[in-house]
C-alpha cells in the first residue's frame, strides 16, 4: 500500500489506461480456475516447477529475466482461454480492478493470432472481449476501446489473415474494435514487418499504435511513426534521441508508459530510471499504465503510486498527466469534456485556487 501523502488524491484521480493487455490480466488464480473448467492440462510441474501451485506460479513472476522470458509464460497462460465466456470473464476481471483503481476510460489490447493458432475462432475471441467491454460500460460506467494487436513473433501471413477477418466483419465501422497495434518480441523481427497492413488501415482511417522503444533503440520508434503509428506504447528509450524527442513533443504523440513493467523486464533497474521527469520537462505527452498487471505485480494505481514515490510529483504535474491522457484517448470530444471536467473537479479538492 502506498503511504505517500498524495495517495488519496492519486486513488481518486480520474484515469485513462491506454496500455493493458487483457491476456496480461490472467492471474495465476484465473489460470488454474479456467484450466480446470475447460479440462486444459497445464505444463507438467515435474519439468516446470512454476506450475506446482498458484503460489509457485505467482512467485515465478517475480523473477522474469527479460521480455522473452516473460512472454514464454504469457503465451503459455493463454492456453486456458477456449470459449467466449472465458474471454468475457477475463475482461470483466480486469475492468472491475481498473474501476476500483479510478479508471474512467480504458483502451485494451488483445492478441487474436495467438488464440487462433490454438484453434479458437476469431469470432469467439472478439465476441467474448466485446461483451466484457459492454458489461464494463453498462455496469461500471467506464468508456472502453478494444485494440486488436498483432504479435511480432508470429508470421506476417497470420497477421494478414487476422486483418482480413477484421475488415470482413467490419469491426471498425461497427464500433466493435477501435484501433490496431503491435506487440511481442521487439528486437529481432523486421521493424517494418506490418508495413502493408498499416498502410491499408491508415487509408481506412483506423487509429494505429505500436510497441516500440522498450528494449529496442529509438530507431524502432521512428520506424513505427513512419508506418503511421499515432502513438507509441512504452517509448522510454526516446530520451536517447533528442531530435526525435522534440518531434514527439511537437506533434503531441502520446507515449503509453508502463513503469512497473519496465522494472520487471529489466529495462530499468527501478522506477526512478523511467524518464518521467524528463518527459514532463520536454513537453512529451504520456500516460501511465499497467501493461500486464497479473504478471508484473501492479495494476494502474500501483503504477501511479510507484511513480509518485520515485519522483515526488505535485498535484499540477499529475493534472497535466491526467489531462494529456484524456486528450490523446480515442474517444469523441464530448466524452473527453466529461473526463476533463471530472479531473478538474478532483484537482480542486486538493488545490482550491486551481481554475479560480
Amino acid at each position: 500500500m502506498c503511504k505517500h501523502s498524495l495517495h488519496e488524491f492519486l486513488q481518486g484521480l480520474p484515469k485513462c489506461e491506454h496500455h493493458v493487455h487483457l491476456e496480461g490480466c490472467l492471474t495465476p488464480e484465473l489460470i488454474f480456475q479456467l484450466a480446470e473448467r475447460n479440462g486444459v492440462a497445464l505444463p507438467d510441474p515435474a519439468t516446470n516447477p512454476a506450475y506446482v501451485s498458484i503460489e509457485s506460479l505467482t512467485a515465478r513472476y517475480d523473477r522474469f529475466t527479460s521480455l522473452d522470458d516473460f512472454l514464454s509464460f504469457y503465451f503459455e497462460g493463454m492456453a486456458v482461454l477456449r470459449n467466449e465466456r472465458d474471454f468475457t470473464d477475463l475482461a470483466w476481471s480486469y475492468f472491475q480492478k481498473a474501476h476500483a483503481d479510478g479508471v474512467h476510460h480504458a483502451e485494451v489490447f488483445f492478441d487474436p493470432q495467438v488464440h487462433q493458432s490454438r484453434g479458437v475462432p476469431y469470432e469467439t475471441i472478439v465476441a467474448g472481449f466485446a461483451e466484457g467491454c459492454r458489461r464494463a460500460e453498462q455496469e461500471l460506467g467506464l468508456s472502453t476501446r478494444l485494440i486488436l494487436c498483432f504479435v511480432r513473433h508470429l508470421s506476417v501471413s497470420s497477421a494478414k489473415q487476422v486483418y482480413e477477418e477484421f475488415v470482413q466483419h467490419k469491426h471498425f465501422e461497427l464500433g466493435v474494435i477501435h484501433g490496431l497495434g503491435w506487440s511481442s518480441t521487439e528486437v529481432g523481427p523486421p521493424k517494418d514487418m506490418f508495413r502493408e497492413i498499416y498502410a491499408s488501415a491508415a487509408e481506412k482511417g483506423i487509429p494505429l499504435t505500436a510497441h516500440a522503444g522498450e528494449e529496442g533503440d529509438p530507431t524502432y520508434i521512428s520506424a513505427a511513426l513512419e508506418l503511421g503509428a499515432q502513438r507509441i506504447d512504452h517509448g522510454i528509450r526516446l530520451i536517447e534521441d533528442p531530435e526525435l524527442m522534440k518531434r514527439v513533443a511537437r506533434e503531441g504523440i502520446l507515449l503509453t508508459v508502463c513503469p512497473l513493467s519496465n522494472v520487471r523486464l529489466k529495462c530499468v533497474p527501478d522506477v526512478s530510471h523511467v524518464p518521467i521527469r524528463r518527459f514532463l520537462e520536454a513537453g512529451v505527452k504520456f500516460s501511465i499504465n499497467s501493461d500486464d498487471p497479473a504478471y508484473f505485480g501492479g495494476y494502474i494505481l500501483d503504477n501511479y503510486c510507484a511513480v509518485q514515490e520515485a519522483f515526488e510529483l505535485n498535484v499540477m504535474e499529475w493534472r497535466i498527466i491526467a489531462e494529456n491522457s484524456v486528450q490523446e484517448s480515442w474517444i469523441p470530444n464530448e466524452r473527453k469534456a466529461q473526463l476533463l471536467e471530472s479531473i478538474q473537479a478532483h484537482v480542486k479538492k486538493y488545490m482550491p485556487l486551481v481554475g479560480a
